[in-house]
This record gives C-alpha cells, sequence and structure tokens, in this order.
C-alpha cells in the first residue's frame, strides 16, 4: 500500500508474479523515494524474489536472491550504493543496489564466532542495516544480560557497536528487533543514523519483554538512549520508523505507544481498532492505523485530536486464484 506525500488516501500497488504468501521483507532506501522488497519463499518456492521500486509503486524491477531470506522484519538493508540480506542460515551477503551479483558478507556463525560474538553470547541474528557511510552493521539476541548484541564490520573483523543497559535492565537478556535507518532533519538538527528497537527481557514462550528501548546513532558507535516502554510481558506484535527519528510499537492487548526521536519519553496511544497490523504517519503527522478488515479488505483509522481514531477509508484487496488470503 502506498499514500502519496500529502494525501490522506491509500492505494494498493502489489507487485504482479510472485505469491506473497511467505510473507515480506521490506527495505526503504534512505532519503528515497523508493522501496525495495523481498518475498520469502513459501510451498515449493527455495529462493527470495526482490521487487523494486522508485516511483512509488508505479512501476517495479525484479532481482533475486537465491536463497531463503531470513524470518525477521529487517532481514534486508538499501543504502549507499550497495544491498544486504540476512538469510535464513545466518549467513549474510550484500551485492549492488540492483541486486545483480551477490556475494559473501559473513558465513553462518561467523559473527557469533567472532572474539565481540563470543563476548555477547549470541543465539541469533536478527537484523540487519547500514550506516550513512555505507558500514555494515548487524543486529542479534544475546544472552549476556544488559549488551545490546549490534556489530559493525571493521577492517580487524566484527566488532561490538552497541550500547549497553544501565540499572535494572542490566540483569536483562537484550533482542535487537530491529535496525532501521532514518534521514537528516533540518527542523531538529538530528543527522541522518540508524534506529534500534531493544528488547530487555527474554521474550520466550508465554513471557513477553520487560521493556522495550528506542537507540539512536548517527555514527555507528555513540548511542543515545530512550526510557524503557514497560511491556509487562506484551509481545510485541509488530513494529516500525516513521519521519525522521520516530518510532512506534505494537504490543498485544491493542496496546501501542510512539516516541518522537532522541531525548523524550514513550507516548502510549488510545487503545487500537480490531485488526491493527501497522502505524503509519499521514498528513500534518496524524497517525494512521492500518487493520485487517475480514479476509480481503484493509481499513484506514486516522487519530483525531481528540485521541480516538475515526475511519477514513476502506481498501478492498483481491485475493489471486489458488493462493491463500
Amino acid at each position: 500500500f502506498t499514500r502519496p506525500p500529502g494525501s490522506s488516501r491509500w492505494s494498493l500497488v502489489t507487485p504482479p508474479g510472485v505469491a506473497d504468501n511467505g510473507g515480506l521483507v521490506a527495505a526503504v532506501p534512505p532519503a528515497a523515494q523508493g522501496l525495495d522488497v523481498a518475498v520469502r519463499p513459501s510451498q515449493d518456492l527455495t529462493f527470495s524474489p526482490l521487487a523494486l521500486t522508485r516511483n512509488g509503486g508505479k512501476t517495479w524491477d525484479t532481482g533475486l536472491v537465491d536463497a531463503s531470506v531470513a524470518a525477521v522484519p529487517d532481514a534486508l538493508a538499501v543504502g549507499g550504493g550497495r544491498m544486504l540480506v540476512l538469510l535464513g542460515d545466518g549467513a549474510i551477503d550484500q551485492a549492488p543496489s540492483a541486486a545483480t551479483a551477490w556475494t559473501r558478507l559473513a558465513a553462518p556463525g561467523a559473527i557469533a564466532g567472532s572474539a565481540a560474538g563470543r563476548d555477547c553470547h549470541i543465539t541469533a541474528l536478527t537484523a540487519v542495516s547500514l550506516t550513512p557511510a555505507g558500514t555494515p552493521l548487524v543486529g542479534a539476541s544475546c544472552a549476556r544480560p544488559g549488551v545490546a548484541g549490534i556489530f559493525a564490520q571493521a577492517s580487524t573483523g566484527w566488532q561490538a557497536a552497541g550500547p549497553s543497559l544501565t540499572g535494572r535492565l542490566a540483569g536483562e537478556p537484550v533482542k535487537v528487533l530491529r535496525l532501521a535507518q532514518f534521514s537528516a532533519d533540518s527542523g531538529t538538527g538530528t543527522g541522518a543514523g540508524t534506529m534500534a528497537l531493544l528488547q530487555a527481557g527474554s521474550g520466550d514462550g508465554d513471557h513477553g519483554p520487560a521493556s522495550l528501548l528506542a537507540a539512536w546513532t548517527t555514527d555507528g558507535t555513540h548511542w543515545t538512549v530512550s526510557p524503557p516502554l514497560p511491556a509487562s510481558g506484551a509481545q510485541v506484535l509488530s513494529s516500525g520508523a516513521g519521519p525522521g527519528s520516530t518510532a512506534w510499537v505494537l504490543l498485544a492487548g491493542g496496546r501501542a505507544a510512539t516516541i518522537a526521536g532522541p531525548g523524550v519519553a514513550w507516548y502510549a496511544l488510545s487503545a487500537l481498532p480490531h485488526g491493527t497490523a501497522v502505524l503509519a504517519t499521514g498528513p500534518g503527522g496524524a497517525l494512521n492505523a492500518l487493520a485487517v478488515s475480514g479476509d480481503t479488505a484493509l481499513t484506514v483509522f486516522q487519530l483525531t485530536p481528540a485521541g480516538a481514531w475515526q475511519q477514513t477509508q476502506v481498501i478492498s484487496v483481491p485475493v489471486q486464484l489458488g493462493s491463500s488470503s
């Protein structure tokens, strides 16, 4: 779905050609009106097709990752003339932006086996990103308490680059849920950089995270960490980055919160409309909630100044014969 700048209306712009039953992994080029999407394998598919647009979905180019892209939101990153992809087996590949010739950046287990990875006690890789200078960043889940597993590629190998947590959160294991690039904001003086969403607490089984934190860096090394957002054990259903250095999270139980950037606290939203899957910023900074309605419709709600959700649009989503909803 796309919403042109200044418009309040969303449109369906699904790329043609490949069933997306396995799910989609998207990456937004920094400071560009584009989107790169990897289709995760499903059914008999063993590779991940790519769909690339630079005009808001009016036309799509194609590419290919000849392997299964990992089932995490930030398994694909683009910027600085290159793409990174995290694969299902834990390998990381890189290619030019056109994704024509993938090469191996890190073999399965290479980062976990590095000195920095052993110190963190990596249990899984969870995200990839690129700094404004083009340095690869990799997020991980770490068993060592209080350490955010973010690693940067250096001439001497993979180096620890994440923030350390303090206070009571220093005793919690940390998982990097997201690594998202953000563009420079002339209004706030914030430079371009990377936003990380961190989960403090195990999040295993029936026990969700104790707290969520956002962290921002403009150089890939020095971080500003937000106050914690108490999660009270609720699972994170979805999350994302908004304009500038903003971020949002959706939690089980209809809870949601946003944060406007470094130096401020999380802001809890009113209860979400049923079926909400994602949040997005509309004209004038008003929040949109995109909710699944039945099997073949998307309903858009807008948050009013009074804090209520008002329905603004319903979009029919046709389901192709032979695919699942």
